[in-house]
């Protein structure tokens, strides 16, 4: 069982930065898994915002090409998001996905709010 524990979202204001981290735990192999972060805006669906895989290949949303940076740590089971240049339309939930196969798992959420 994957769990996932998302941290660092908060309120920032325009221009500003922060990083989300995503912990894993549970009896699996971190590095065997794909992680992603995907953010909910208000009234909105859910969308993917970057991605990363075993290996190390990235992929980005393009309202975020430039400006985010996915990463992750192995050896400390965590991913990260690491957020510049916010902006009012960043304000979202933001989700940490991890997928192997056919196994997959969610994180519960971190509120980031760009605002004045």
């Amino acid at each position: 069982q994957v769990q996932l524990v998302e941290s660092g979202g908060g309120l920032v204001q325009p221009g500003g930065s922060l990083r989300l981290s995503c912990a894993a735990s549970g009896g699996f192999t971190f590095s065997a898994y794909a992680m992603s972060w995907y953010r909910q805006p208000p009234g909105k669906e859910r969308e993917l915002v970057a991605n990363i895989t075993r290996f190390g290949v990235t992929n980005y949303a393009d309202f975020v090409k430039g400006r985010f940076t996915i990463s992750r740590d192995n050896a400390k089971k965590t991913a990260y998001l690491q957020m510049n240049s916010l902006k009012p339309e960043d304000t979202a939930v933001y989700y940490c996905y991890a997928r192997f196969l056919t196994m997959h798992s969610w994180g519960q959420g971190t509120q980031v709010t760009v605002s004045s």
